[in-house]
């Protein structure tokens, strides 16, 4: 019988090479301090996995949506921190903030803060528009609860943004 530590390898065979970064294998997750400068940090981190994965065309529309979004989740948040995703997949990439500011149960303290949440995010619903993607905000379905905002960007409409055009065209 084998020894049970030899049964599981402790790194990757070297005869076989990490495939490098490439948009689809973008998925990528991290937690940052609800703090007033998460966002920057937020942006940066953005920028990094982007220009790793190959999708420059997509930064400009990308880590504008980021900085909304975590300046959003930053501002409501009550607890200490923010969860950031980003993921890329059938060329669109999502992007997933989760803050744990409770969804309220009464109808006008949700209409009320909902409000007050899409106010804070007119600049990304107008950068999200012109990548013809779609965002929103909901119940986040973590066993914590709180509140799930999300962003998708198809590849193409946010390479016209970056161009200054509409979706679909180069100007």
């Amino acid at each position: 019988m084998p020894e049970p530590s030899s049964l599981c390898p402790i790194a990757a065979p070297v005869d076989r090479p990490p495939a490098p970064p490439a948009p689809d294998t973008l998925a990528y997750s991290f937690t940052l301090p609800a703090a007033p400068r998460s966002p920057a940090i937020a942006r940066s981190a953005t920028r990094t996995i982007l220009r790793a994965h190959g999708l420059d065309d997509v930064m400009d529309a990308a880590v504008q949506v980021v900085g909304e979004l975590a300046a959003c989740s930053c501002r409501l948040a009550p607890s200490a921190e923010v969860y950031v995703s980003l993921r890329y997949r059938d060329e669109t990439l999502r992007v997933v903030l989760y803050d744990a500011h409770p969804r309220h149960t009464h109808p006008r303290l949700l209409a009320a803060c909902d409000a007050r949440r899409r106010a804070a995010l007119r600049v990304l619903a107008c950068v999200v528009k012109a990548c013809a993607g779609e965002w929103g905000f909901g119940d986040a379905r973590e066993p914590g609860g709180g509140t799930r905002m999300w962003a998708v960007l198809p590849r193409g409409g946010a390479r016209a943004y970056a161009a200054g055009g509409p979706q679909g065209s180069r100007s």
